[in-house]
C-alpha cells in the first residue's frame, strides 16, 4: 500500500445503499426526494427504542461483521456513480467521524451534489462542514426513546445548531406527552423549525401514531413527516 493511500481519511461505515437499488429520503424536510445514503458505524447513545442497534450494540453485533472501514475517496467514487444529488450520511451518530468526513464531502459539494447530516444532536458540529450544500437534521432523544437525557439533550450544541441556519430538528413521539416535552425543549433552545416523526416500524405503527399526534402537531404549527420508507418497501432495511 502506497503512503497516500495508507494515510487516506478511513471511515468506519455500517451499509450503504441508493446506487445499485434507487431509493428515497423517507423522513423530514426531504422526504420522498430521491437519495443515496452512508450510514456510518458507532454511536455516543444507547436508545432502547433504536432501530440500527447493529451501529452500536456488540452484546448482539460483532462490529467485524457489521462494519468495515472505507475510504472517503472509494465512497465518493461509489456516490458519484448515481446521478441521485441527495447524499444522506447518517448512522450510528456521523459526527463521531467528522474530521475523516470533511474530504467526502467536499468532494460531493464539488461534483453539485448537496448533502445531509442526521445527528441526535449531541456532538458539536465541526465549523468547516456548516457550508452552503450542507445540512444537518437534528434528532434530540427522549427519555421516551429509552436514552437518559442527561446525556441526549446537551443544550451547548443544540444552540449551535440552532444559529447555524443549517439545521432542522426532527423529534421522535410516540405519544402526546412526548409532544409536550418536545415543546419544553423547543422553547427553552429556540429550536427552529421543527418537523415530528411518528415512532413505529410497522406501517400499523405509523398510521396509528400518526393519526394520535397530529392534531397536537397541527396545533404547534410544527411540520409532520412520516417514515415513508416503511410505507413504501416491504423490506425497508437498506431502502
Amino acid at each position: 500500500m502506497t503512503g497516500t493511500a495508507a494515510t487516506a481519511p478511513q471511515l468506519i461505515v455500517a451499509e450503504r445503499f441508493g446506487v445499485e437499488v434507487p431509493t428515497f429520503q423517507g423522513e423530514g424536510p426531504s422526504c420522498g426526494h430521491p437519495a443515496i445514503f452512508i450510514r456510518l458505524s458507532r454511536c455516543n447513545l444507547t436508545c432502547e427504542s433504536c432501530d440500527t442497534k447493529e451501529t452500536w450494540d456488540w452484546s448482539q453485533f460483532n462490529p467485524t461483521e457489521v462494519s468495515k472501514r472505507e475510504s472517503a475517496s472509494d465512497l465518493a467514487a461509489w456516490a458519484l456513480q448515481s446521478p441521485v444529488e441527495l447524499v444522506v450520511v447518517t448512522g450510528g451518530e456521523p459526527l463521531l467521524q467528522q474530521r475523516n468526513l470533511l474530504p467526502l464531502v467536499r468532494r460531493l459539494l464539488d461534483e453539485g451534489r448537496r448533502v445531509e447530516f442526521e445527528t441526535n444532536g449531541t456532538v458539536m458540529p465541526d465549523p468547516a462542514l456548516l457550508i452552503d450544500g450542507v445540512r444537518f437534521n437534528v434528532s434530540p432523544k427522549l427519555a421516551s426513546f429509552g436514552m437518559d437525557e442527561v446525556k441526549s439533550i446537551v443544550p451547548s450544541v443544540l444552540r449551535a445548531f440552532a444559529a447555524s441556519g443549517r439545521s432542522v430538528f426532527k423529534f421522535v413521539a410516540s405519544s402526546v406527552a412526548d409532544v409536550d416535552r418536545i415543546a419544553e425543549l423547543v422553547d427553552r433552545h429556540r429550536l427552529t423549525p421543527v418537523w415530528l416523526m411518528p415512532e413505529g416500524t410497522t406501517v400499523e405503527a405509523i398510521t396509528s401514531t400518526t393519526r394520535g399526534l397530529a392534531d397536537a402537531v397541527v396545533s404547534r404549527h410544527w411540520h409532520l413527516t412520516t417514515r415513508l420508507h416503511v410505507l413504501a418497501f416491504a423490506d425497508p432495511k437498506g431502502r
